[in-house]
């Protein structure tokens, strides 16, 4: 790897893109964002750092278009380049097949393109916990295999899938260094809660305060894992300084989550308010109308009892002495920030249809 680090981050102004540029500009590592719209982005995500009292002298962007093939950064010189991120990508659910691929497979595989085009780079590429783990000799994918796998998944996790095998099969092709980043969802920042992402877990958050969550999905085995954003910055921060993280693959996530139950009992008392007595097998959610769920088929998958292996990421965490925060604290922190911009927004639109 290059002495000096500079990093190239696709998908900056994004929710854990912003983060992550933060964390790196506070880390005093100069940061070049790849934006679509360079004169409007820009300015705002120089903005958003600033008021979370970061310096933004060490960031500056280049213009780049993942909707296509060359991406707009053919013919410049990125040698000063030491690592490349991706988050960037598609996190919504309901999109069809064509525009998921687009959004999570194609983009990530110019990107890794992209890296091959820069000598002794490191790319960190942002997958998922559900996700990580595919096998690079099953792509190119067939046509068959595509339709049975976006129909069983959903585009989004099935997106997901692709784009993990597709990236290891193409920068194992192109010879590039890559590190693969597979956290869970990602709630707010672990001191102040703050997040605007509201998919999701965030999504059942936001209807149990509200008192409309009819039923918890899952049994007391239901494990959702998350991470705080602040705690995924700092990790992946980490991964292109040590040289023993190429090839590799982690899984970043707080092992002492709640289970789903005991998870939304803690943010209900911290509310005030009663959680649902009632539980319902996901197999039985998933056999049900959306119209008495009000949950997106798609993400029934992520209701699971299933446990990952964290092993690799705590160590490395661990040697560093990072360390993840009080899972429980944060979590109220979380929600309490959930509500209160929800109730903003509220108060705001309310104001604006009366005037």
């Amino acid at each position: 790897m290059k002495t000096n680090r500079h990093a190239f981050v696709f998908g900056a102004s994004g929710f854990i893109g912003r983060w992550l540029t933060k964390e790196l500009l506070d880390q005093g590592i100069p940061t070049t964002a790849a934006l679509r719209n360079i004169n409007h982005r820009l300015a705002a995500l120089r903005e958003w750092l600033a008021d979370r009292g970061t310096n933004v002298d060490l960031l500056d962007a280049e213009r780049a278009d993942l909707a296509s093939e060359e991406i707009g950064l053919s013919g410049l010189n990125f040698s000063h380049v030491s690592e490349i991120y991706n988050v960037v990508g598609a996190y919504a659910f309901g999109m069809s097949p064509d525009i998921a691929r687009a959004a999570n497979v194609d983009t990530s595989r110019r990107v890794v393109e992209f890296a091959a085009t820069i000598p002794d780079v490191r790319l960190i590429h942002l997958s998922g916990y559900r996700v990580g783990g595919q096998d690079p000799t099953s792509v190119p994918w067939s046509e068959q295999k595509r339709k049975q796998e976006y129909k069983r998944l959903g585009a989004y996790e099935a997106s997901k899938v692709e784009s993990d095998a597709v990236v290891k099969s193409r920068a194992g092709e192109l010879g590039v260094s890559l590190t693969i980043a597979n956290p869970a969802s990602v709630i707010g920042h672990s001191r102040t809660g703050e997040s605007d992402q509201n998919l999701g877990l965030a999504t059942t958050v936001l209807d149990l305060i509200a008192g409309k969550l009819p039923a918890i999905p899952g049994n007391s085995r239901t494990f959702v894992p998350v991470v705080t954003v602040d705690y995924l910055a700092r990790f992946m921060v980490l991964l292109p300084a040590r040289d023993e993280t190429r090839g590799e693959s982690y899984w970043i996530l707080d092992d002492n989550t709640p289970a789903l139950p005991e998870l939304l009992h803690l943010i209900a008392r911290h509310h005030g308010v009663s959680a649902p007595r009632l539980r319902v097998p996901v197999r039985i959610v998933k056999r049900l109308p959306r119209a008495i769920t009000k949950a997106d088929p798609e993400t029934l998958s992520f209701l699971s009892p299933q446990r990952y292996p964290t092993g690799p990421a705590n160590r490395l965490a661990e040697h560093h002495g990072l360390l993840q925060p009080d899972i429980k604290t944060v979590l109220t922190r979380w929600s309490k920030y959930l509500a209160a911009s929800k109730a903003g927004k509220a108060a705001i639109i309310q104001i604006e249809h009366k005037s």
